[in-house]
């Protein structure tokens, strides 16, 4: 019996039971909390199969390609912050290095759940820590296929969700989960999230824009094990279908627990990073 068939007979039995106690249920009512709690619990997880990695950082690659296929590439690097308290978000850092004329322009984001994120923006050419309007998240960053809310928006917290269905991705079989924004401005009215059954990690997800037309597509690719039990993708491709631009995150080896703290993601620090 396939999955699907099976956790509708149990639905059916669910209702049957209660009817013979004399309790009315609408199987529609039942199926849909049901299906809310199965994309929760799937994607939850799938979150907490990441938890207690303390603090990480890695050096990466962004590679921006127009629709016709010419690129630019820029180095960064990237470091995060773990907040044990789930009802609290990770805090985490991006750091140009090259190009020459983008070299120490700086993303500080503490994330927040159904709150506004806190994002600052420093750009060396102005001398100015920028603060990220909670209205301009969904905006590209820093030209790239990547929205400023791409990168606190993982958080388990700030969704709604709906267990969708299970089938093969790629060598794998995936549980497929819609989950909706909780939080206000996104630019997103809904994602499709693929979770692998074995590992539990994120293989795809798409993202619909403010009209519910699909605007973007993220593959999760070459993923590696840390210390028996932290994955990481080290190459992300996020592929815009409406203007066939896209970029490329390629990720070098990561260093946990290298002793980062709060101190080390105030935006007072960023004009002096390099």
């Amino acid at each position: 019996m396939s999955l699907i068939k099976k956790y509708i007979v149990d639905i059916r039995l669910i209702v049957f039971i209660s009817a013979l106690l004399g309790i009315q249920l609408d199987i529609n009512t039942v199926l849909a909390e049901s299906l809310e709690e199965k994309g929760f619990n799937l994607a939850a997880r799938s979150d907490r199969s990441d938890r207690g990695f303390g603090d990480s950082e890695t050096e990466m690659t962004m590679i921006l390609r127009n629709a016709a296929g010419k690129s630019a590439s820029r180095t960064l690097r990237f470091t995060t912050l773990e907040v044990p308290d789930e009802s609290i978000g990770d805090k985490s850092l991006i750091l140009f290095s090259t190009p020459r004329d983008i070299e120490g322009t700086a993303l500080l984001s503490h994330a927040k759940m159904l709150a506004p994120d806190n994002q600052w923006l420093y750009l060396p050419a102005l001398k100015r820590v920028k603060r990220i309007s909670s209205k301009n998240k969904s905006g590209p960053f820093v030209g790239s296929e990547f929205a400023f809310e791409d990168f606190t928006a993982s958080e388990l917290n700030k969704f709604k969700y709906s267990y969708l269905k299970q089938e093969v991705c790629e060598n794998l079989t995936c549980d497929v989960i819609e989950r909706t924004p909780l939080y206000d401005n996104s630019g997103y009215t809904k994602q499709i999230a693929w979770v692998d059954s074995t590992d539990y990690q994120l293989r795809k997800i798409e993202f619909y824009d403010r009209k519910g037309s699909l605007l973007k597509e993220l593959i999760f690719e070459d993923y590696r094990i840390y210390e028996e039990k932290y994955w990481r993708p080290h190459r992300l491709v996020m592929k815009n279908l409406q203007t066939k631009k896209s970029s490329d995150l390629v990720y070098g080896e990561y260093k946990f627990k290298v002793g980062l703290t709060d101190i080390d993601f105030v935006k007072g620090r960023l004009p002096g990073l390099r």
